[in-house]
């Protein structure tokens, strides 16, 4: 990279890299949220973004879906950018020689590095994510901390942000950490009109899983089995406890508990604490409903009960967790403003 002569108060640049194999939506769907951002900020000044592409030659590349991509020029030949973003796809599963070397030479520079999807593969090949906590697809979670013990591996998250460097979950979980970055740098009147105009919902904090509670268990193949998984999720307030499940689905206790765990993957008390997790966060974070009454509702009986349950599982109480996730991304945003242009403001100082 050269180095950028342009003084303070221009744009803040963003980088996408590109390479043979990257995967489309993970270019592309960040790419729309800043893009969107600059156009809604009708003043000049240091808050706006200017979005470019590079791979290694300057060449189109072709992504993991056929496509293909002209980058805007050669990452030689790009200035240090503000925001550098390395996506992910089928090429950072054995990563160029010449790409890893570009980017632990040059992505340090960058005041604020970013992943996407199995980018985080790239930047830690490239040790640009030694010593910190990182997350990346759940599918290669796996084969991230085992390659590269010395990353700290959060397979949980949709986003991790540590210090300079943000490492997000496969695919569309870049525009969640994108709407997020919007947010930081620009405020969140301009993020929620981006994600307006995508039509996303502006609500997924980073520390939501990057699966629920349905989708980590395996369906279960016969249907009285199915049938009660449907009933928990409906029902989290309800009795689901194992001799009351069994009678459901018709089965004794015993044979109950060894089917559903042969079928989905987990017992049905694992499963059933997911759920009701699951559902007293998103409580949490969409109403306003007091702790006591959404312990109740979701099965805990007590709020002392769901307090450990939240501690056990996130380290934070439920108050704590509303502090930290029901403002920003989490908040209700049916009062905020129209998708208009908005004018850019000098940001509070903290």
């Amino acid at each position: 990279m050269t180095r950028d002569p342009a003084g303070p108060g221009r744009a803040k640049d963003v980088l996408v890299v590109l390479f043979d194999g990257v995967q489309s939506l993970d270019v592309t769907g960040p790419v729309e949220v800043f893009t969107g951002a600059a156009h809604l900020v009708t003043a000049p000044g240091p808050g706006a973004y200017r979005v470019r592409t590079a791979s290694l030659d300057g060449a189109p590349v072709r992504t993991s879906s056929g496509l293909s991509l002209a980058p805007d020029l050669a990452l030689d030949d790009a200035p240090v950018p503000h925001t550098l973003l390395v996506p992910g796809g089928e090429g950072t599963r054995a990563c160029e020689a010449r790409l890893v070397g570009w980017l632990r030479a040059h992505a340090p520079r960058a005041p604020r590095l970013v992943s996407v999807c199995t980018g985080a593969l790239a930047l830690a090949e490239a040790g640009l994510l030694d010593g910190r906590r990182a997350t990346t697809h759940w599918a290669f979670c796996d084969k991230l901390a085992r390659d590269h013990p010395e990353v700290e591996v959060d397979p949980d998250p949709i986003y991790v942000r540590d210090g300079h460097v943000a490492t997000s979950a496969g695919v569309t979980a870049g525009i969640d950490l994108a709407l997020a970055l919007v947010e930081e740098d620009l405020g969140r009147e301009v993020a929620l009109a981006v994600a307006r105009y995508l039509v996303v919902f502006l609500r997924r904090p980073g520390n939501q899983a990057q699966f629920s509670a349905q989708l980590s268990a395996q369906t279960a193949r016969r249907e009285p089995l199915r049938e009660v998984q449907r009933w928990i999720t409906e029902h989290p307030e309800g009795d689901l406890t194992v001799e009351s499940l069994a009678a459901r689905a018709r089965l004794s206790p015993r044979h109950f508990a060894r089917a559903f765990h042969a079928e989905t993957g987990m017992t049905p008390g694992r499963y059933v604490d997911r759920v009701r997790l699951e559902h007293a966060r998103r409580l949490l974070e969409d109403t306003r409903g007091g702790v006591e009454e959404i312990s109740r509702s979701c099965g805990y009986g007590t709020p002392e009960a769901m307090r450990r349950a939240f501690l056990n599982a996130l380290g934070a109480s439920p108050a704590e967790y509303r502090r930290r996730f029901s403002a920003g991304f989490g908040a209700d945003f049916r009062a905020a403003p129209s998708a208009a242009p908005v004018e850019q403001r000098p940001r509070p100082t903290q």
